[in-house]
């Protein structure tokens, strides 16, 4: 699903148009994009939770060359879904 697709799903969904549910979705990803780079823990009852985790720096390898390289430490985003979204999706 594409952002525009989704837009247009919200949009039908919420009966508002197509510019105001746009302007939510950018608004949802805006404030969850804000909390994530803040290292804030975001839950979405029904949806799960996204979660900032630091990773170790680590040695890894070119496998062309096989030289070997400092991977460096570094934050990533994480998401574990909820038991209701894992139901669904089976």
């Amino acid at each position: 699903m594409t952002k525009a697709e989704l837009v247009a799903k919200v949009a039908a969904q919420a009966g508002v148009t197509k510019a105001s549910a746009e302007r939510c979705v950018n608004a949802f990803v805006a404030a969850l994009t804000e909390a994530l780079e803040k290292g804030e823990r975001v839950a979405l009852p029904g949806l799960g939770v996204f979660n900032v985790k630091e990773r170790k720096a680590r040695k890894g390898r070119n496998p062309r060359t096989g030289e070997v390289i400092e991977i460096p430490a570094r934050k990533v985003v994480t998401f574990h879904p909820a038991k209701a979204l894992k139901e669904r999706v089976k």
